[in-house]
């Protein structure tokens, strides 16, 4: 029952970050990119804090604030106001699809700040996933490359920044007080810029800020707050292919919502995206579980 609910959970947040596409695309050109990053962060910063004040969560220590700040700016401000503006111009499932391969730059930036070791399996996946991403880009863009695309290939880029800088946050905090002290950080980064998209934010009409409202308490607030409850929950093998679930889920929700469907190429590019992030993440892990099963003959032979 227990691996159950987790599933449900992990099921739960792919739908919820798949929604995120399409509700960017209603509200971001009312309220403008800027207006729906802040309502978003405002949304989410206040339901967090209401979580974490629930949990009684901890202070953050002084000396962890930069990776705070790190954690905010680029997990928060700076991918929100990347995607919101690509989001103007290309559709949600395409986004989707290149934000996908954020998993990629993790890697890289895990290999620089913490000198993990990069295997095999991972230059081939991430080859294979650039590969994909190339593929998408081309398909909607052309071979100039719009502006708009390389907006979304920056805000995957930031994303894949974030993921490992929390790590050594999480070495000392909860999933859910990291998440906290994350969205603080990034509501206040966004706010000097908030008098740039006042006008747009508080003349948006209904629809506008009830989809802000929808990203800020579900795919944002709730979003973290079930995942950290399925990961605690799940195998790490599981709740990271869960995740693999976004793009496709995220195309299908376009479709029904806002009648967008990607073109046959970006769907392809989406699938050898994911190909490439499913070699980084699993082979390494049926590797090691061959060799285990290898050794324990071995030993019993």
């Amino acid at each position: 029952m227990r691996i159950d609910r987790a599933l449900f959970a992990g099921l739960a947040v792919v739908v919820l970050w798949a929604s995120a596409f399409p509700a960017i695309r209603v509200a971001a050109p009312a309220m403008g990119v800027i207006g729906l990053s802040f309502a978003r962060l405002t949304v989410a910063c206040v339901a967090l804090l209401a979580v974490a004040v629930i949990a009684r969560a901890r202070l953050p220590r002084a000396r962890d604030l930069g990776w705070i700040a790190a954690c905010g700016f680029f997990g928060m401000t700076a991918y929100q106001l990347l995607l919101n503006w690509g989001e103007l111009y290309v559709p949600a499932g395409t986004a989707s699809i290149i934000v996908a391969a954020a998993p990629l730059v993790s890697v890289g930036v895990a290999r620089i700040l913490f000198r993990e070791r990069i295997s095999a399996a991972t230059i081939v996946g991430s080859v294979i996933a650039l590969a994909g991403v190339t593929f998408v880009c081309l398909a909607r863009a052309g071979v100039s490359l719009s502006a708009a695309v390389w907006i979304v290939v920056a805000a995957m880029v930031v994303q894949g920044i974030y993921h490992p800088l929390q790590r050594p946050l999480l070495k000392r905090y909860s999933s859910i007080e990291v998440a906290s002290y994350a969205m603080v950080a990034g509501t206040v980064m966004t706010l000097p810029f908030v008098p740039f998209d006042l006008d747009g934010m508080l003349g948006a009409g209904p629809a506008a800020w009830l989809a802000a409202v929808y990203l800020g308490l579900l795919p944002s607030a709730a979003g973290f707050v079930l995942w950290a409850y399925a990961v605690a929950r799940m195998p790490v093998a599981l709740s990271t292919s869960l995740l693999y679930l976004v793009p496709p889920v995220a195309v299908l929700i376009a479709w029904i919502w806002l009648g967008e469907l990607p073109a046959p190429a970006e769907l392809l590019g989406g699938l050898v995206v994911i190909a490439g992030v499913v070699t980084i993440s699993q082979v390494p892990r049926f590797l090691a579980r061959r060799a285990g099963r290898r050794r324990a003959i071995a030993v019993g032979g």
